[in-house]
C-alpha cells in the first residue's frame, strides 16, 4: 500500500514537472522579441503563446504558424513529411521522397511535381545555396538537378558496388565525417555554382559478411570494412564546376595511405580548405585548394607524438579575412585566428580549461561568443571575448550548466540554467550579463528520502594523485546509512567522451534505484574534462587507464559502510561494453557482476581509423592490444557477466562476442548471453522491451535473489 502511494505521489509530481517544462522560452522570433509559453490567467489549464518585448516584457497574443506543419497539411496524403526532408529556409520548397523518386513541393501553390523517375534511390537531397538546384547521389554517383526545368546532370558515371562519388564508405561514415552526414560526401560552394565531393574506392578493402537468419536459406549480407592494419579505401577530394560538369582532381598523392575530409569553402568560393592526415594520426595539415586547377598550398600543420583530430567546426569569417580553428595546441581546446596564408593573427584565448563550441562570431563588432567549462570542468558557462583576444568575459554566471540561446544580433540571451541540486530556470539577460527578467522559474522540489532518490555530484582522487575525478551517484529512496546496498557503475568510457555534468536530472531515479542500488557514473581522467594531458594517457593503452580510475573509485565506495562490496556492478554499451568485459576479467578483483553489450572484446576486430588512432597498429602496439583485450584476461574471470549483441551489428560485429564466449566456453567460466536477430548496433521495438526486461531480470537475481 504504501509503495503504491509512493508510486502514485512521485507519479504526480512529474506530470506536474512536465506540465512546467511546456511553459516558458520557446525561441527567438528576432533580435527584440522571443516567444513564450505561459498559462492563461483566466484558465490555468490552458497554455498560450505570447510575442515578448525583450526589453519591456510587453506581451501580444501570437499565432504560430509553424511551416513544417503549414506543408504537412498540404501536402498530399499519399506523402510523408520526414523530419529530414530537404527544404529551403523558408519552407517554400521541399524535396519528399516516394516509391525511392524525388519531388518538389512549392509551398505557394500547393502542387507536388515530380523530379526524378529511376528504381534507384536517391540519398541526401541537398538544396544549392541559391535554392536553384539539388545534388544527390544515386548508385555511387553524384547528381545535379535543375529545379525550374527539370534537367537532370550526372557529374560522374563511374559509381558502381565499390566506388562511390559524393557517397561515403563506411569507416569514413562511422569515424571520419560522422553519423549525422548520413554518408553525404559532397558540399556545394557558397555561389552555387561548385560541388566539393569525395570519391571512394572500396575495391582494397577487405570484406567482411554479416549473416540475416530470416528465411529458409537466410541470406548473407558483405560490407567493406577495414579492420585493424587492413588496406583503407582510397580517396581523392574533386571539386566539379556545374556548368561545364567537369571535375578538377585536387592534388593529393594517391600512392600515400592517408585520411582527406572536413572541407570548407571560402565565403568567395574561390578556394576550399581542406584536411590531410597521415595513417598514423598524429599529423593535421589544412591545405587551400584552388578549383581551377586543383594546386594546394599548405597553411596549417599540427601534430602530436599521441594523436590529433579533424577540425570539424572550422569557422570561416564572412570577409574572408581567414578563420578560426578550435585546437588543443596548448593541451586545452582553444580558440585562434589564422588568415588564409596560414599566419597566426590571434591568439583569441588561452585558458586551462575546455572551450567546447563556438556559439557566434559577431564579425561587425569583432566578437566571438562562446561555450566552454570555464575552471570547473562539470560547469558549463557562456563567454565573450574580442577577435583580438581581449576582453575576455564569462557571461552566465553560478556555479552549473548554463546553456545560452543568443537573440539574431546578439543584443540578449536566455540562459537555461540548472545544477545537479536545483531544477531549471530560464533567464533573460543583455549581452553584457545583466538580468532582466526571469522567465520561468522551475521550483525544486523539496526532497523526501521517503519519496526521492538522491543525486550527488562528489570527487575521488586517482590512485596516483593527478586527478580529482568527478563522480555522480544516485541514492534509492529511503536510504539508510546502516543498511549494505549494491553498486552499478553506468558508463560509456570511451576517449573524449565527457559524460559527468552538474546539471539536473530531477529526483526520480532509474529502474536502478527502484531496485535499491546505488547508481555510479565517473568521468576517468581520458573522458576529456582534463584536456589532452589527461586523454594522452590512452595513447596505445585503451582500457588501461579507464580502469585504473574505476578502480579508485571502488576503492572509494568499499570505504562507505553502507556499500556491499559483494555486490559490485557494472554495465555500459558499446566502449562502455568494452569496459564492462574487461571490468570483470582483468578488474576481477574489483568487479563482481556486470552486463556487456554490443561490446568490442578485442580491438583486433574493430576498424581501424578509430583504433590506430589511439592504439596505433598491432604490429607497433602488440604489447597494448594483448594487455587491452579482454580476451587475455578470461582466466582471471570469477563474477558473473550478461553478454547480449545483435546478431547484424555492422559496427562492433557480434564476432567479439563469439570470441569471448569461445574463450570462457574452454576456461569452464559460467556467464550469460543473449543474442538478437536481425539487430544492429542498438535496437528497439519489442526485442528492445525484452533486452530491458532481461538486465533488470539479472540485476535483480544476482544481486537480491542469491
Amino acid at each position: 500500500m504504501r509503495q503504491t502511494f509512493t508510486i502514485g505521489l512521485i507519479l504526480i509530481a512529474t506530470i506536474l514537472q512536465a506540465q512546467n517544462w511546456r511553459l516558458g522560452f520557446m525561441g527567438w522570433l528576432d533580435d527584440q522579441h522571443y516567444l513564450e509559453r505561459r498559462a492563461d490567467e483566466k484558465d490555468a489549464k490552458k497554455i498560450v503563446l505570447l510575442k515578448v518585448n525583450a526589453k519591456t516584457g510587453s506581451t501580444s497574443p501570437y499565432e504560430a504558424n509553424s511551416p513544417r506543419k503549414e506543408v504537412q497539411k498540404k501536402i498530399p496524403k499519399e506523402f510523408q513529411l520526414s523530419w529530414r526532408a530537404p527544404h529551403t529556409k523558408d519552407f517554400k520548397q521541399v524535396i519528399l521522397t516516394k516509391d525511392n523518386n524525388l519531388y518538389l513541393f512549392e509551398k505557394a501553390t500547393g502542387e507536388v511535381r515530380q523530379l526524378t523517375k529511376h528504381e534507384d534511390l536517391e540519398e541526401n537531397p541537398t538544396f544549392s545555396p541559391n535554392n536553384a538546384y539539388i545534388a544527390f547521389t544515386r548508385k555511387g554517383n553524384l547528381y545535379t538537378l535543375h529545379l525550374e526545368s527539370g534537367k537532370e546532370t550526372p557529374l560522374t558515371t563511374d559509381g558502381s558496388d565499390k566506388v562511390y562519388n559524393g557517397w561515403a564508405s563506411w569507416v569514413y561514415y562511422e569515424e571520419i565525417l560522422g553519423r549525422s552526414s548520413y554518408y553525404k560526401a559532397f558540399w556545394w560552394s557558397p555561389d552555387s555554382k561548385q560541388i566539393a565531393y569525395l570519391r571512394f574506392d572500396d575495391s582494397p578493402v577487405p570484406v567482411f559478411p554479416i549473416y540475416r537468419s530470416t528465411g529458409v536459406h537466410g541470406e548473407l549480407e558483405t560490407m567493406h570494412y577495414p579492420k585493424v592494419g587492413d588496406p583503407n579505401p582510397l580517396v581523392a577530394l574533386g571539386i566539379c564546376n556545374i556548368t561545364t560538369n567537369k571535375t578538377v582532381w585536387v592534388d593529393t598523392d594517391k600512392n600515400i595511405d592517408q585520411y582527406i575530409a572536413w572541407p570548407f569553402w571560402t565565403k568567395d568560393s574561390k578556394q576550399l580548405l581542406f584536411q590531410k592526415m597521415p595513417r598514423d594520426q598524429n599529423k593535421i595539415e589544412l591545405l587551400l585548394a584552388n578549383p581551377q586547377n586543383g594546386s594546394t598550398k599548405r597553411i596549417y600543420e599540427e601534430s602530436r607524438p599521441t594523436w590529433v583530430d579533424f577540425f570539424k567546426d572550422i569557422y570561416m569569417l564572412e570577409d574572408n579575412s581567414g578563420f578560426i580553428l578550435r585546437s588543443y595546441q596548448n593541451d586545452w581546446y582553444n580558440l585562434y585566428y589564422y588568415d588564409l596564408n596560414g599566419k597566426l593573427k590571434t591568439t583569441i584565448t588561452d585558458v586551462p580549461w575546455r572551450i567546447n563550441s563556438i556559439k557566434k562570431v559577431d564579425e561587425a563588432k569583432q566578437i566571438v561568443y562562446f561555450e566552454g567549462t570555464g575552471t570547473i570542468n562539470t560547469d558549463m558557462h557562456l563567454f565573450s571575448v574580442n577577435l583580438d583576444g581581449s576582453n575576455l568575459k564569462q557571461l552566465t554566471k553560478g556555479k552549473g550548466e548554463h546553456i545560452a540561446m543568443l537573440s539574431p544580433q546578439q543584443s540578449y540571451f536566455v540562459d537555461r540554467y540548472s545544477s545537479i541540486s536545483k531544477a531549471p530556470s530560464r533567464v533573460l539577460y543583455d549581452i553584457n550579463g545583466k538580468e532582466i527578467r526571469t522567465i520561468v522559474q522551475s521550483q525544486t522540489p523539496e526532497f523526501d528520502p521517503t519519496l526521492h532518490h538522491k543525486m550527488e555530484l562528489f570527487r575521488v582522487p586517482s590512485t596516483d594523485g593527478k586527478f580529482d575525478l568527478p563522480v555522480v551517484w544516485t541514492l534509492p529512496s529511503n536510504f539508510d546509512k546502516k543498511k549494505k546496498y549494491p553498486v552499478v557503475f553506468r558508463i560509456y568510457g570511451g576517449p573524449d567522451a565527457g559524460g559527468i555534468k552538474d546539471a539536473w536530472r530531477g529526483w526520480n531515479g532509474n529502474n536502478l534505484t527502484d531496485m535499491g542500488i546505488i547508481v555510479v557514473s565517473v568521468a576517468h581522467r581520458g573522458s576529456g574534462k582534463f584536456g589532452k594531458k589527461g586523454l594522452d594517457y590512452m595513447h596505445r593503452n585503451l582500457g588501461k587507464w579507464e580502469m585504473e580510475d574505476y578502480f579508485a573509485v571502488v576503492n572509494w565506495l568499499k570505504k562507505q559502510p553502507f556499500v556491499d562490496t559483494n555486490r559490485m556492478g557494472i554495465t555500459g554499451s558499446s566502449y562502455g561494453g568494452y569496459l564492462s568485459a574487461l571490468a570483470l576479467t582483468y578488474g576481477a578483483d574489483y568487479f563482481t557482476h556486470g552486463i556487456a553489450n554490443l561490446s568490442v572484446m578485442d580491438w583486433q576486430l574493430y576498424d581501424n581509423v578509430y583504433t590506430e588512432r589511439y592504439m596505433d597498429t598491432y604490429q607497433q602496439n602488440e604489447k597494448g592490444y594483448q594487455q587491452g583485450s579482454v580476451l587475455s584476461h578470461v582466466d582471471k574471470y570469477k563474477g558473473k557477466l550478461l553478454i547480449t549483441h545483435g546478431l547484424m551489428d555492422d559496427n562492433v560485429h557480434v564476432q567479439n562476442s563469439i570470441q569471448l564466449i569461445d574463450k570462457m566456453q574452454d576456461a569452464g567460466k559460467e556467464f550469460e548471453m543473449m543474442f538478437y536477430p536481425n539487430e544492429r548496433h542498438g535496437w528497439g521495438g519489442p526485442k528492445g522491451k525484452h533486452a530491458r526486461k532481461l538486465k533488470e531480470s539479472f540485476w535483480k537475481r544476482a544481486f537480491f535473489e542469491e
